[in-house]
């Protein structure tokens, strides 16, 4: 037998049995993945939200397995076919490729030709020319003729000729051949390893694809294509433009087609016991063979293994995506400050909004310093007016359209009006339009043109990158590598996964989170979110955490999930509006009465909570882990994982990929990174690319270990090609040559 799902997991996760197992009884029990990291460490051993998200996806895969091998056991038990052998072998395959392949023989399936000729009588003309090979084939088909006949499974065309008797008995051992599980195992591992996908352009699309140039002639082990290229790859397939094919690697260098066995073709044969040692059968039987694998084994295990290709390739890119959602979602939040928000265009104009510290919208009109209009001077005064009237300390710049020169126009207004204080700042404003045209757009900016609301999720974005990225769909917010390309529901559940990790690591404040926010904290749901702020607008601010149980459909267990990530400032209780939970509010109570403070006085109180022994509190219903929590926790109560607030500045009179040469040394912003390298804005409306082999000076193996998305790093041009726009970056300390990519 197998050894139980709890032990799989533990060896593959590389911990211990009774922490995957106390984790499986939490899932089960409904808990989610924030709250087990955040407040059950001394179950799980202190698994990570990471592990626990991969702990999560085995499981479901694991009992899908065992499901899917139970129903494997039922069906061939109903058809009488089982046996010990058999039985033994279902039940120790580790995997859904060995499981299937087991099966496949038992599967109900199209009358085959295999099966025609199975019921003409062939299969003892098969069998004896595979245990004798010295038989003369002819001379053994000329006992197996009969004429037509009807069995209950259709009309039979029965055995005319020599001819018909030998390609029946072929069909019968090439379905042998193709259903032997241990064979298509070893088969599956060998083109695994030695399969090289190839590429060509379609004739007739070749001269006119720029777009697919790269893959041409093209061939690469498939064992080694990275995930950007594979989807590349099939992509250009998917549109007509490429034309895939899988070779063993062997076959690669042929110029025409080979008499001999491949070695795929060999293990076959070695198999089944054949070889060409010129007696009467052995030809028939290496031709058998080489059907076996070229029309039937072949097909299978190519459309198998570019299916396989497709799903690392598509996990690979679910997992670069992500990364980055993560990264750009714990962007440093410029803070709860009074924020102008421009939305750049040229002929519609500037689209300004100017919202408070806590997102309101005060004011918006629209502003046009650019061609046709060129209202500099007049688009300076409404923003200089704008400022002074709101006292606003930023101004955010969405960084699309004419955002350079709508830069410059921020620039020259704080160099006009130095008192004004302002600081201006080039935001993403990626998925800003789908937000704007969004029912939850309509929800929060009732009566609001659909024009003006991207400049308030740019000003928003600006204050509070996470609260305002939550809005909207994470495919459109654009730091994804063929996110299309890829299945969709894995996509959506993956990123969802990386918003509610990110909400709930930075926590929320209840009083005055919107409902897009509030759905991603651990327990709660969309209608429970809109119930909190129906409540909220109903009843007013929540004073204390225990009121959030009289919300409609807020029950203990949602409560008990939700609480230490939600926030209450200035309430009744100085620990709502930090990360203890209120499960430990008794253990706080005991250590107040210990230090004689007040919970006001203790907590900040730095000198008293480091000479707290920890120890001291261990007792059944808290352990170390928990009680090191909570004292760091009322150290600095409702800390912000989140970096400090940093700006890049880009090179004045840089503003466009013409104004680029190589040498230059500018400071970017990263928007993406790919298993290539990684995307950087230098504000010329075009990103470069700093490909891996330039990201440091020494090897890397992920991009992620060096940049992340939102960083601010410093760069130097090493190539601009303006036809195919394309600008090639470094961050190494010296360049010579840097990649084609």
């Amino acid at each position: 037998m197998l050894p139980p799902i709890e032990q799989r997991l533990a060896t593959e996760l590389a911990v211990k049995p009774s922490q995957v197992q106390a984790t499986m009884q939490l899932l089960d029990d409904g808990a989610t993945v924030p709250f087990i990291a955040r407040y059950r460490k001394e179950a799980t051993g202190g698994l990570d939200d990471a592990q626990l998200r991969i702990l999560a996806e085995r499981l479901h895969s694991l009992r899908e397995l065992e499901k899917r091998r139970s129903a494997i056991i039922a069906a061939i038990d109903k058809s009488g076919k089982m046996t010990p052998q058999l039985l033994d072998a279902i039940t120790h395959a580790q995997d859904k490729a060995l499981l299937e392949d087991l099966y496949l023989p038992y599967r109900k399936k199209r009358r085959t030709k295999a099966q025609i000729a199975l019921e003409a009588g062939l299969q003892p003309l098969a069998d004896t020319l595979l245990n004798d090979p010295r038989l003369d084939p002819l001379a053994e088909a000329v006992k197996y003729l009969k004429p037509p006949f009807t069995t209950a499974e259709g009309d039979n065309p029965g055995i005319a000729d020599t001819e018909q008797a030998l390609a029946g008995a072929q069909h019968i051992l090439i379905e042998r051949f193709a259903e032997h599980a241990l064979l298509l195992q070893t088969l599956r591992n060998y083109l695994g390893l030695h399969g090289i996908l190839t590429a060509k352009a379609v004739k007739d699309k070749k001269d006119s694809d720029t777009k697919y140039i790269d893959y041409h002639d093209y061939s690469e082990a498939i064992a080694k294509i990275p995930s950007h290229r594979t989807l590349a790859l099939l992509r250009g397939e998917r549109e007509g433009l490429l034309k895939l094919k899988l070779l063993i690697d062997t076959e690669l260098e042929q110029k025409s087609r080979d008499p001999a066995l491949n070695p795929c073709e060999l293990q076959i044969a070695r198999q089944f016991n054949i070889r060409d040692q010129r007696r009467a059968a052995d030809g028939w039987l290496i031709d058998t063979v080489r059907q076996a694998w070229r029309i039937k084994i072949f097909s299978h295990l190519e459309t198998e293994l570019m299916s396989d290709l497709q799903e690392r390739a598509a996990a690979e890119a679910i997992r670069i995506f992500a990364q980055n959602l993560k990264a750009l979602l714990l962007t440093s939040p410029a803070g709860a400050r009074v924020t102008i928000g421009l939305d750049p265009g040229l002929r519609t104009g500037v689209k300004v909004a100017v919202i408070d510290a806590t997102g309101k919208v005060l004011d918006t009109t629209t502003i046009y310093p650019h061609a046709p209009r060129n209202d500099w001077n007049g688009a300076l005064a409404t923003l200089k007016l704008l400022a002074e009237r709101y006292h606003a300390a930023l101004i955010a710049i969405g960084n699309g359209t004419a955002s350079r020169e709508t830069d410059q126009l921020a620039k020259d207004l704080t160099k006009q009006h130095p008192q004004l204080k302002l600081t201006s700042i080039m935001v993403s404003e990626a998925g800003a339009s789908v937000y704007s045209a969004s029912e939850l757009a309509s929800e929060e900016l009732p009566g609001l043109d659909v024009s003006l609301r991207g400049a308030v999720s740019i000003a928003r974005r600006l204050q509070d990158p996470l609260a305002e990225l939550v809005k909207i769909d994470p495919k459109s917010i654009g730091v994804g590598q063929y996110q299309h390309d890829v299945n969709q529901g894995q996509l959506a559940q993956s990123l969802d996964a990386v918003v509610e990790d990110s909400v709930n690591a930075v926590g929320v404040d209840v009083n005055t989170a919107s409902p897009a926010l509030l759905r991603y904290v651990a327990g709660l749901n969309g209608k429970i979110a809109h119930n909190i702020v129906a409540y909220r607008n109903g009843k007013g601010r929540f004073d204390r955490r225990a009121e959030l149980l009289q919300v409609p459909g807020l029950g203990e267990k949602t409560f008990e999930q939700a609480a230490g990530f939600l926030r209450i400032s200035d309430g009744d209780n100085p620990l709502d509006a930090s990360a203890v939970h209120p499960e430990s509010y008794s253990l706080v109570e005991q250590i107040l009465r210990d230090v004689k403070l007040d919970v006001a006085a203790l907590i900040g109180n730095t000198s008293v909570l480091k000479a707290i022994c920890p120890e001291k509190y261990v007792a059944a219903q808290f352990g170390l882990p928990t009680v090191r929590d909570i004292l760091l926790e009322l150290e600095k109560p409702g800390r912000d994982p989140r970096a400090s607030f940093k700006t890049a500045t880009f090179k004045e009179g840089v503003e466009s990929i013409k104004d680029l040469h190589p040498g230059m040394v500018l400071e970017g912003v990263v928007t993406n990174v790919a298993a290539f390298g990684a995307f950087i804005d230098i504000g010329v409306h075009q990103d470069g690319l700093v490909h891996i082999s330039a990201l440091a000076d020494k090897f890397v193996k992920d991009p992620h270990t060096v940049v992340k998305v939102g960083q601010v790093v410093t760069i130097r041009v090493i190539d601009v090609d303006e036809k195919r726009k394309r600008i090639a970056l470094s961050m190494r300390s010296s360049d010579d040559a840097v990649q084609r990519y």
